[in-house]
């Protein structure tokens, strides 16, 4: 029960055009903002969504160490648990674990062999099989497109949804479409991408692509102390 509880209370699910999911199996989501904005702390509420449906979540991060990971994890699920009264947390922390799996590479070292190959071997030994992949910290600026690329067939051929995080800057102007620069150059990959910008003391989530109309777009931002998704 505090599970759905949980689930239904997501923010997120507001972006969605069906209240679900904003990506299709094999599909790609970019959650795009400036440098400390928040990306780390949205993938991870997307993460654990997912998680608290029983999906099973690889995060890979480019940057940061696995103790490093997992106390962002923790942390943002306490912050969670906290705002919505939830009591018996640590019997539900126990209960979403084992949907998470941690990988860590240098970003230089970073490629889609190097990545098939692991993942490869997590799912031929029976030891994680994922439906939702997170990427954080990726290097280059714009994305490379053919790593993404490979990343993409991979998804399809293994039938997982991917996260990404993407730097964007604030000297640099959008696109026609409003797509921040980095991102632009290889939008056509990505089936949703989600803003994250700073609008006086509150951090607002716009959806760029992908979710609902901007008509019918619900006022989502992310409260600065604790980097929460929370409704208006």
């Amino acid at each position: 029960m505090l599970k759905n509880d949980l689930i239904l209370r997501n923010p997120i699910r507001l972006l969605a055009p069906n209240g679900k999911d904003m990506l299709p199996d094999g599909g790609f989501g970019a959650i795009t903002a400036r440098a400390g904005v928040g990306k780390t702390a949205f993938l991870v509420q997307i993460a654990l969504n997912s998680q608290l449906e029983g999906k099973n979540v690889l995060h890979i991060s480019l940057e940061d160490p696995v103790k490093k990971v997992d106390l962002w994890y923790k942390e943002v699920f306490r912050l969670l648990a906290e705002q919505y009264h939830v009591q018996q947390i640590n019997q539900l922390w126990e209960t979403i674990l084992p949907h998470r799996f941690i990988m860590t590479f240098r970003a230089e070292s970073f490629s889609v062999p190097v990545f098939d190959e692991r993942l490869s071997g997590l799912i031929d030994q029976g030891i994680f099989s994922p439906q939702m992949v997170i990427i954080d910290g990726l290097s280059s600026e714009p994305p490379d497109r053919d790593l993404l690329t490979g990343l993409k067939l991979s998804a399809k051929e293994n039938n997982f949804r991917s996260w990404f995080a993407v730097r964007s800057h604030r000297h640099e102007a959008p696109d026609g479409d409003g797509i921040p620069a980095p991102l632009s150059p290889v939008i056509d990959l990505f089936e949703a991408a989600i803003q994250l910008q700073p609008t006086g003391k509150e951090i607002n989530v716009l959806s760029l692509k992908g979710g609902k109309t901007e008509d019918s777009q619900p006022d989502l931002f992310l409260d600065p102390s604790t980097m929460l998704i929370k409704d208006k």
